[in-house]
């Protein structure tokens, strides 16, 4: 099985969200920041070159692979802001409703811009998230 290369570091999470070129996504970024840690009540942590995360949980597959992941995170994309937001949104399509321009795939939440969603909408899909990874 091939090794996993995006992994918990000591990368500076500020000096990362610092070089991001474009200024309305590096603010989003540091937007998104305040909000994840004010949900997790976590420091931020880098993992791989590109992904912020706060917490860790160990996740278990069907199919027997295991590893050890963040509660919630998120990468400044080229393309978009990407949320990662573990489990599924099925609970959820009353909030997704009511957050705003966005995209979901398995487990992300991909938005252009923080002015195209509703951010306490936001912020109470990322509690839902964290709840849900955290239960027993």
């Amino acid at each position: 099985m091939a090794e996993l290369k995006t992994k918990l570091n000591d990368a500076s999470v500020t000096d990362f969200l610092n070089g991001i070129k474009d200024e309305e996504k590096r603010a989003d970024s540091f937007e998104i920041l305040k909000l994840m840690q004010q949900v997790t009540k976590q420091e931020p942590k880098m993992w791989g070159s590109s992904i912020i995360g706060f917490g860790n949980t160990h996740l278990k597959y069907e199919s027997g692979r295991e590893l050890d992941w963040f509660i919630t995170g998120f990468s400044p994309r080229k393309q978009n802001l990407t949320l990662y937001v573990l489990g599924s949104f099925n609970p959820h399509t009353d909030l997704l409703k009511k957050l705003g321009k966005h995209k979901t795939g398995v487990g992300c939440l991909y938005i252009n811009k923080l002015k195209d969603v509703d951010i306490k909408v936001l912020k109470e899909l990322v509690k839902e998230s964290v709840k849900a990874v955290k239960k027993p």
